[in-house]
């Protein structure tokens, strides 16, 4: 089993910035792909950034240039900061990992509990 543990949401104002950050514990052996998804009221989980364990990083068009990844390979922890943040980002943003991409895009990994971001106008 694997454990994941976000940290780092908040409140801001928009064009604000807010840094997420997950560590990863337990089984963390046969961990590969890290990801962070977010999860808007009324909306279907979608992918934010998904992290290779070779550095690969995919972000999702609507956070490109704003949004960016990274991981600690040493921790088993990902980070994601967040600048010029939007409403439309409001969410709950949930850490993800598994043993490869497609697992992880498939929504089949490990989870954490989440943690909310909110951007007012």
């Amino acid at each position: 089993q694997v454990q994941l543990v976000e940290s780092g949401g908040g409140s801001v104002q928009a064009g604000g910035s807010l840094r997420l950050s997950c560590a990863a514990s337990g089984s963390v052996s046969s961990i590969n792909a890290m990801a962070w998804f977010r999860q808007a009221p009324g909306k279907q989980r979608e992918l934010v950034a998904l992290m290779s364990s070779s550095g690969n990083i995919i972000y999702a068009n609507s956070v490109k240039g704003r949004f960016t990844g990274s991981r600690d390979n040493f921790k088993i922890a990902v980070y994601l900061q967040m600048n010029s943040l939007k409403p439309e980002d409001t969410a709950v943003y949930y850490c993800s990992a598994g043993t490869n991409s497609v697992v992880v895009l498939d929504q089949r990994g490990y989870w954490g509990q989440g943690t909310q971001v909110t951007v007012s106008s």
